[in-house]
């Protein structure tokens, strides 16, 4: 097995790892914590609680699905980008595309599958300084998708800024004309 397959294997092996660690984590907070009951909260530090919310919509709240119909094709919809990831992932050659695909595929599948389970994501990560959050509250799944976006967007740039350095020719040196 060559070295490209071996990372695209660690890929997977690294959206299934995280797409566990994310249903356990919600596991925890929903059935050991009980934060799917009143009052819903369980203070950490200071600036991070755990705080149970339904998600209903995608990212940032927005599609909300508000019927079964919708719900279904928030699901649908979700799972054809997951597949996409996943292409794209198996076709990928550089190591740390793969890593950032696979980051965004654990995720998807996590919240994939609460949509599929419960009709919402389960989000709980409650990030705040006083009364200022600034972000909406997440889970794991959220912040790999987010962390794999940036990856992939990081190396897209930076990449294209090499490849785009190496690809013009370099200026030459003038010769010294002779007296």
């Amino acid at each position: 097995m060559d070295r490209v397959w071996k990372n695209r294997l660690l890929g997977l092996a690294l959206a299934a790892l995280i797409c566990a660690l994310d249903q356990w984590v919600k596991w925890i907070v929903r059935v050991q914590l009980e934060l799917n009951q009143p009052p819903g909260v369980y203070e950490l530090l200071p600036f991070f609680d755990l705080r149970w919310t339904r998600n209903f919509g995608i990212s940032l709240g927005m599609f909300e699905a508000t019927s079964p119909e919708m719900r279904w094709g928030l699901v649908a919809g979700t799972a054809l980008i997951a597949v996409v990831v996943l292409v794209w992932m198996l076709r990928e050659r550089a190591r740390g595309d793969i890593f950032g695909l696979a980051l965004i595929l654990g995720g998807a599948l996590g919240n994939i599958y609460d949509r599929y389970e419960w009709g919402y994501v389960i989000d709980y990560a409650d990030l705040h300084f006083g009364a200022f959050r600034p972000f909406l509250i997440f889970n794991i799944a959220d912040a790999a998708i987010t962390i794999g976006v940036l990856i992939i967007l990081a190396r897209s740039f930076f990449l294209s800024e090499k490849t785009s350095a190496k690809s013009e020719p370099e200026p030459s040196e003038p010769t010294p004309t002779e007296s």
